[in-house]
């Protein structure tokens, strides 16, 4: 069935439901998990003398977020017996780090979390699921 499925988390709720799916599905199929979790770059528009925070902070920070993300579904996933591999990228869009990771890892099957805007909310801040579905050439389980 599927060998290696790629799962992106948020570190949110509905992120959660979507992890426990994959690793459920994995687990099935004798699949690995693939996560990613995505960082933001610095806002380099921002820059000037009254800089609240310095790049590097920044840096460090989003590196610290993204890493706990990441080690929360390698615990879930080894606490099912479930191979996992895990990363953190920093990219401006994340539905094409999010199908350029599936790309390198060779996966078979994306398993995304959809918040399920609608109307202005997802006009204004778009939804990277449906992005994913967009573009990818590969099957997209969507979980909400």
């Amino acid at each position: 069935m599927y060998q290696r499925i790629l799962v992106p988390t948020d570190g949110s709720s509905i992120t959660s439901k979507a992890v426990s799916t994959a690793i459920a599905l994995a687990k099935l199929s004798g699949a690995e998990i693939v996560t990613l979790s995505v960082k933001e770059p610095f806002p380099y528009s921002a820059i000037s003398e009254m800089q609240p925070v310095p790049p590097q902070e920044f840096y460090d920070v989003q590196e610290r977020i993204a890493a706990s993300r990441v080690k929360t579904v390698l615990d879930a996933a080894a606490a099912a017996g479930v191979s996992c591999d895990g990363a953190t990228v920093e990219a401006l869009h994340p539905w094409e780090a999010i199908l350029d990771m599936a790309k390198q890892k060779s996966c078979d099957l994306v398993v995304m979390a959809s918040h399920g805007r609608r109307g202005m909310a997802a006009l204004l801040i778009g939804s990277e699921t449906s992005r994913v579905l967009t573009h990818s050439p590969l099957p997209v389980l969507v979980v909400k």
